[in-house]
């Protein structure tokens, strides 16, 4: 009986030595390997500070209510912080999650005579690693980096390559093609070009991309299927007259059926130089496999 109850002590004092050291160990690891270094910043009462992000701002959340912050009106990649009361003590924060998945965390000091009030993390962001580890999943994005996501967007924008060269229209001055259709791990991106011969600016009022079927392509569309962009890489509101303006479009994985086609519409505001691409399931098909673009970092 003793030796029975020396065997259960000791199974006991093992077991819990390994539990002890295993709880040790999963509170020490994950967050020191995971931690992100806040930035520093100084704000004060009288003025107001501005800070330049690389894409949309999608999140803000402030520390406490010594700040106050706000997105600027007309431009959805600033925002505005100033303190809301003088003179605090206490170090708070925030953090700001954009379009691109990316995740910026701040401390905040209060100074009465900031050393600077402007921040532009765009040409922060061009100096540190882009796969840093930092980045947001998006759920309409899937398992797909948003960053990854927007350095392909980049690269097929600046590579500007026409794989794709039966798919285009031409009127009123205005020509639009389709330049390339690209697959990368369940998502499409669509290249296009819009080119202006006239003097006259093409208002771009919005873009459609939408499945119809054959028969009502070229006429009233009766049942049609709208798809939304999940990304763009460009925001464009005009293509002034003798220019060219590209663009790449992020779209989930799709396929359509034989009597059906995929309509790429672009309207003119305040204006009828409207425009349409028609491309089938065939064309969707040979999409060009993204896997050993590549890719500058």
């Amino acid at each position: 009986m003793n030796n029975l109850l020396k065997s259960i002590c000791a199974f006991a004092l093992t077991m819990g030595i390994t539990i002890t050291s295993f709880a040790q160990d999963s509170i020490r690891t994950p967050l020191t390997l995971g931690k992100i270094e806040p930035y520093k910043m100084e704000v004060t009462y009288d003025k107001t500070s501005h800070l330049i992000f690389p894409t949309a701002i999608r999140y803000v959340d402030l520390g406490s209510e010594y700040l106050i912050a706000g997105k600027a009106e007309d431009a959805e990649n600033v925002l505005r912080i100033k303190a809301s009361v003088k003179d605090f003590e206490q170090e708070t924060n925030f953090s700001v999650i954009t379009n691109d998945g990316r995740f910026y965390n701040f401390n905040v000091y209060y100074s009465s005579c900031p050393e600077a009030m402007s921040y532009d993390l765009q040409t922060m962001q061009k100096t540190v690693d882009k796969a840093n580890g930092n980045d947001v999943l998006f759920e309409e994005l899937g398992n797909n980096s948003p960053s990854l996501a927007g350095l392909l967007l980049e690269t097929i924008y600046k590579k500007d390559k026409r794989i794709v060269k039966h798919i285009g229209t031409k009127s009123f001055g205005i020509q639009f093609i389709l330049k390339g259709i690209y697959i990368h791990n369940g998502k499409y991106y669509f290249h296009t070009e819009l080119r202006n011969s006239t003097n006259v600016p093409f208002g771009i009022d919005f873009i459609n991309f939408k499945v119809v079927d054959k028969k009502v392509a070229k006429r009233t569309v009766v049942q049609e299927h709208a798809l939304t962009p999940l990304r763009t890489y460009k925001l464009l509101d005009e293509i002034s007259g003798k220019t060219t303006e590209q663009n790449v479009f992020l779209l989930d994985q799709f396929t359509i059926a034989d009597d059906k086609v995929l309509l790429i519409e672009i309207f003119e505001k305040n204006g009828g130089r409207h425009q349409k691409l028609q491309a089938e399931n065939s064309d969707l098909i040979q999409a060009r496999l993204i896997n050993d673009m590549h890719l500058k970092f």
